[in-house]
């Protein structure tokens, strides 16, 4: 298979070498190319165009955001934003998702084994998923013989249940779950929804930090109320709590009050947070009160946990492929038979808020 490839554009001569390094070891990757500045990367642009581009967005000479402006209105190229842990560094970021960046990645820290190998997981997944995203709107084809490796399921991190999903409540609750190009649908997921909707969770696979300023982001534009979910949060009517970066978010229930949980563990599917962790637990703890919604993005993530959701009575939503920008997580649920409707990104909020009703 043709290798997708990649040109890395950073500043600093040690992220450029680890990150070769970590791309170079993918059999599915190359990397053509490396630049210190936009300057540099645009000359050897001319002499072969990559797939898909890394881009720090804190350099010297010329800005990423600048760049990427730059190159999306010249010659769309699917980017991958990477980018410290720092608050500026976090806004920067989500305002490149904003400007076309199809995804954001944390800098690889130097020196820790375990963070490295997760590094490359997230990294390399991050831009094969890149390589399938339509920066047009265009409807894209999945990129043949993209076989991830063993992935650990949602078990690792749910308690071993103890009963059945309880059903003294009738509170409709809603969990989303989207990766690459989820940020701008879901903008437009929340936008749509009305003050009084019902309380939401949402996974968007995005790094530590990062979740934050996009959840100041979302609060800024939106109705409803978006947060970064903290430990013990409760889920209510008119509040958007979003699964911080780097930890697994439950729903679980206390009697009539639903709630979450926010805590570490393994890459489940591949992720963390993980989709799977949270549909799992809503199918457990909610079961029937439900609203499962899945949106765009690469893999199977949360594909498992939507036919459990179904299984114990949920209704269940897929955004569809005309709107997606990669159509892999929707069309893995689908497939599996987790999906009761298939909508247009547009219509899901309404649909939510018909169901809810």
């Amino acid at each position: 298979m043709k290798k997708i490839k990649v040109m890395i554009i950073d500043d600093s001569a040690v992220v450029r070498q680890t990150m070769e390094k970590i791309i170079a070891s993918d059999k599915q990757l190359s990397v053509i190319a490396t630049a210190q500045d936009p300057f540099v990367a645009a000359r050897k642009m001319t002499k072969e165009v990559p797939d898909v581009i890394t881009l720090d967005v804190e350099m010297p000479r010329m800005d990423g955001i600048t760049f990427l402006k730059k190159l999306m209105v010249q010659y769309p190229i699917p980017v991958v934003i990477c980018s410290s842990l720092t608050e500026k560094g976090s806004e920067t970021a989500v305002k490149a998702l904003e400007y076309g960046a199809i995804d954001v990645i944390h800098k690889p820290n130097i020196g820790a084994k375990q963070y490295l190998e997760e590094a490359k997981i997230l990294i390399c997944d991050s831009i094969k998923a890149a390589a399938q995203a339509n920066v047009k709107k265009k409807k894209i084809k999945p990129v043949a013989g993209i076989k991830p490796s063993k992935k650990l399921t949602a078990d690792v991190v749910l308690p071993k249940a103890s009963s059945k999903a309880m059903i003294q409540t009738t509170e409709k609750v809603v969990v989303v779950g989207a990766s690459t190009g989820g940020t701008e649908a879901l903008k437009i997921f929340l936008e749509g929804l009305p003050l009084d909707a019902p309380g939401t969770v949402i996974v968007q696979h995005m790094p530590e930090n990062f979740t934050s300023a996009f959840a100041k982001r979302l609060d800024s534009l939106c109705r409803v109320t978006v947060k970064e979910a903290e430990d013990n949060d409760t889920v209510v009517s008119g509040r958007v709590l979003i699964a911080p970066g780097n930890k697994h978010t439950l729903l679980k229930r206390s009697g009539a009050r639903y709630y979450v949980q926010v805590k570490d563990g393994p890459l489940v599917s591949r992720h963390r947070p993980s989709v799977d962790v949270l549909f799992r637990s809503a199918s457990r703890y909610a079961g029937k009160n439900v609203i499962g919604v899945i949106m765009t993005g690469m893999g199977d993530d949360g594909a498992k946990g939507m036919m459990e959701m179904k299984h114990q009575g949920a209704k269940t939503i897929a955004q569809n492929e005309a709107t997606c920008v990669v159509f892999g997580m929707p069309n893995e649920a689908i497939k599996l038979g987790g999906v009761d409707h298939v909508l247009p990104l547009q219509s899901i909020s309404d649909e939510v808020v018909l169901l809810a009703r």
